[in-house]
């Protein structure tokens, strides 16, 4: 038997087509970004970039990453923000979600697969922002456009 992703931790629950709506957003906050290529918080904004979005890192400990300048925080960031992207543990999301409220414009904070911070999304959707949780970026971006382009 295989192991499916709701054995450890739910995901939210948005449709498919929420879900697709959200790719329509091109400004994505990677929180955690990371510069060793074998990361997932490396090779999925790669992945988003190679996909025409256009990825701010936020990252405290480097200055740049796939070749963009590294911000310390969100609110520090001087473009426009629709999503914020999270590569950080389930406990260190609180400030996170405080960070993007500060931006007052970020329209979905997506936790990472694996990630999930019940008071963050509650914060966050008190702020009006739609809240991902526990779901890849680049697998679902893969699930739900890659197969409009290998349909028979």
């Amino acid at each position: 038997m295989t192991k499916s992703k709701d054995t450890y931790m739910n995901s939210d629950s948005h449709t498919d087509s929420e879900i697709k709506d959200f790719y329509r957003l091109k400004n994505i906050a990677v929180v955690g970004i990371s510069k060793n290529e074998e990361k997932p918080s490396h090779y999925v904004p790669k992945y988003l970039i190679e996909h025409g979005y256009n990825i701010i890192p936020v990252n405290p400990t480097v200055t740049e990453v796939l070749g963009k300048k590294s911000y310390q925080n969100i609110a520090d960031i001087p473009e426009k923000i629709d999503i914020v992207d999270v590569f950080r543990r389930s406990a260190d999301v609180i400030p996170v979600i405080e960070d993007a409220i500060k931006k007052n414009e970020v329209k979905v904070f997506w936790m990472q697969e694996g990630i999930y911070n019940e008071k963050a999304e509650k914060k966050a959707k008190e702020n009006g922002i739609d809240v991902v949780y526990n779901r890849c970026m680049m697998a679902e971006h893969k699930r739900l456009f890659d197969r409009e382009q290998t349909a028979f």
